[in-house]
């Protein structure tokens, strides 16, 4: 019997601040340390590095959400600085180190083991074809540190997810900065609030948003239209489907023994 598609969703919510922590500040002074501009040099040297030295063109089209011409100012130059190999490990020691220091005595509890096990059993089981991200860290060893290994396999399930997201945004006729309006809204925001996007040229901006009221997604006002909502709850309900896969490795108890477990690791991290 597949799992319910609510836990699917709380695992979505459960792994995203644990492997989100990548983007943090330890992780950030370590890639700066390295030579980094800012903190975008790091964060595509970091998440890039699975797919290797590809160009500007292919992370882009793979990430699929950024801006024209967002990737191209960061890669290749970041190659000049470290190779994709040292960036990966950057990365991971940062970001163990990062959860650690979040976790407290949670990071050498019996439970993060035991939810580390678990996590990593459903990361690593999921068919790859169309996957391309989720693909390049599958072929990473797994570290044997309890701690990174629990981030490595949220990292997993975080872009085999994403990877998943991209082809349902695709298959809806969605673009990458249309995504970000329709998210902005769905939080109760402005497109010209939200952090992804805020800081495009007006008039791009405005021709995205004039695109999506075209369609009859955003109304007058800028807001969703309930078709708009309607297309924004489905594209999110396919994505849950999509990303439901790694979770088949697991037992239905034992899929309710990792959200508990998970519970409040997650919490921790996303109070960082």
């Amino acid at each position: 019997m597949p799992h319910p598609p609510a836990k699917i969703r709380r695992m979505f919510e459960l792994v995203e601040p644990i492997a989100t922590i990548t983007f943090s500040e330890v992780p950030n002074e370590a890639f700066l340390a390295l030579g980094m501009r800012n903190y975008w040099d790091g964060y595509f040297a970091g998440r890039a590095a699975p797919l290797g030295t590809a160009p500007a063109e292919v992370v882009h089209a793979v990430f699929y959400n950024f801006a024209d011409g967002e990737v191209a100012r960061h890669i290749p130059w970041v190659w000049g600085k470290v190779s994709p190999q040292e960036a990966l490990a950057v990365r991971e020691r940062g970001s163990a180190a990062a959860l650690r220091q979040v976790l407290g005595d949670l990071a050498g509890s019996p439970g993060l083991v035991r939810a580390a096990g678990l996590a990593t059993r459903a990361a690593v089981s999921a068919p790859t074809e169309g996957r391309a991200l989720y693909a390049g860290l599958r072929a990473l060893d797994v570290p044997e540190d309890p701690v990174a290994r629990l981030w490595h396999a949220s990292t997993l399930l975080r872009e085999h997810r994403g990877d998943g997201h991209n082809a349902v945004l695709l298959a809806n006729g969605i673009g990458g900065t249309e995504a970000h309006v329709l998210l902005a809204l769905s939080l109760g925001m402005r497109a010209e609030e939200f952090g992804r996007i805020h800081h495009l040229p007006r008039a791009r901006l405005d021709a995205v948003i004039d695109g999506l009221r075209a369609r009859g997604l955003v109304d007058a006002a800028g807001g969703f239209t309930d078709a708009g909502r309607e297309t924004k709850e489905r594209i999110e309900a396919r994505t849950d489907e999509l990303a439901a896969p790694p979770y088949d490795a697991l037992t239905a108890d034992e899929l309710d023994e990792l959200i508990t477990l998970l519970e409040p690791i997650a919490a921790a991290a996303a109070d960082d």
